[in-house]
């Protein structure tokens, strides 16, 4: 600022000297103009011929002078929080197109996913599946029908598992199937026969009920199953699934315990409804 002051006093001072030589040399010029005696005029006189002629200067350099261009008014500089709340605007203004955009998106995903995720297989399609299409199927009673466990039970009662029911209509639905036990009486005998028909598998499934064999020896239970030559016995006595598996082509060996396999064509399972996924 001090010396911005001191540049303004000099310039100011360099100006009157100027004026005042320019007036001097003036009355010198008027003087031998005019017969006017220089020594005769006061300084009053020359002050004014002076600004007289410094007004002419200025007059004539400001005609010829162009016009100045006119200022361009600066921008108008808005305030940093309201910049910022436009921009926040905007964003906010623009959000929903591209989170409604985003939800279509997704919804139109989630229709193609659910058009083209796997279809759950219905029971009867695991049947047929797992029994490799098989169409004439044998199956032990005890232990893998009904739940008592050896023929001395049945003298007394015979019961259907509720939970392997489902899986023995299906069963009957598509193969021809043949179901058989070792008894020790006629008394056991109608004793399971009332349990199948109270089950309902006689009115529901296919199976008759000259389809349900009864034998008083296990090797007769083994004599049945060669003379039917079917696509798949199931038994739970591993002494029947070994002799049988030279002469059947599939069988299921149903044991609590996983037993070892004995041959390539023998599959084992916890009992026949674990085998089709129904539990």
């Amino acid at each position: 600022m001090a010396e911005s002051s001191s540049s303004l006093s000099s310039s100011k001072d360099d100006l009157i000297q100027l004026i005042k030589r320019l007036g001097t040399y003036l009355a010198l010029k008027m003087s031998n103009l005019f017969p006017i005696s220089l020594q005769k005029l006061d300084p009053r006189s020359v002050g004014a011929i002076a600004g007289l002629a410094v007004a002419i200067i200025f007059t004539y350099r400001l005609m010829r002078s162009p016009a100045a261009p006119p200022r361009r008014q600066p921008k108008r500089q808005f305030p940093t929080t309201s910049s910022s709340a436009i921009s926040t605007q905007s964003n906010a203004t623009s959000m929903p197109s591209g989170v409604c955009s985003s939800s279509e998106d997704s919804r139109a995903q989630n229709v193609v996913d659910e058009f083209f995720q796997p279809v759950k297989p219905t029971l009867g399609q695991i049947v047929r599946q797992k029994l490799s299409e098989g169409r004439k199927v044998t199956c032990r009673l005890l232990g893998v029908i009904l739940e008592e466990s050896c023929p001395e039970q049945l003298q007394k009662q015979a019961t259907v598992k509720s939970s392997v029911l489902e899986v023995l209509l299906e069963i009957t639905k598509f193969c021809d199937l043949y179901l058989m036990e070792r008894v020790i009486d006629d008394e056991s005998e109608k004793n399971v026969i009332l349990a199948l028909e109270n089950a309902g598998i006689f009115t529901s499934g296919g199976l008759v009920k000259d389809k349900v064999l009864f034998c008083s020896t296990e090797n007769g239970r083994t004599s049945f199953v060669r003379q039917l030559e079917p696509d798949w016995h199931i038994d739970t006595n591993p002494e029947i699934v070994s002799q049988l598996a030279r002469f059947i082509k599939y069988q299921l060996h149903v044991s609590p315990i996983r037993p070892e396999r004995t041959a390539a064509n023998v599959f084992s399972s916890p009992s026949l409804e674990h085998f089709f996924g129904c539990v």
